[in-house]
């Protein structure tokens, strides 16, 4: 799978729309930043994005994690966002685990 990868100079608007639209196609998204301000244009475009999804009534969770990778020859940690429709327990059927 590949990632949004997201800079410290990303519109996080434009992140949020590429977001939004996969998710609304049903394609979990996987955004990886590194550096702060990487991940601080990041987690404004996930939150851009629940402004974007509000008004089809689709809400997202969001899950961090750490990933090792190499640039240029340098080992580097990236922050990794998994972000993916959140369902009610109303609207999971009875085949799907918690």
């Amino acid at each position: 799978m590949g990632y949004l990868k997201v800079s410290s100079k990303s519109s996080p608007s434009s992140v949020a729309g590429a977001i939004a639209g996969m998710i609304k196609d049903g394609i979990p998204v996987e955004i990886q930043s590194v550096g702060a301000g990487a991940v601080n244009q990041a987690v404004k475009a996930i939150a851009i994005s629940r402004g974007f999804l509000a008004p089809v009534d689709i809400e997202v969770v969001c899950a961090p994690s750490f990933a090792d990778i190499n640039i240029d020859g340098e080992n580097r940690t990236a922050i990794r966002f998994t972000v993916e429709p959140r369902y009610n327990k109303a609207e999971r059927s009875s085949s799907d685990k918690y």
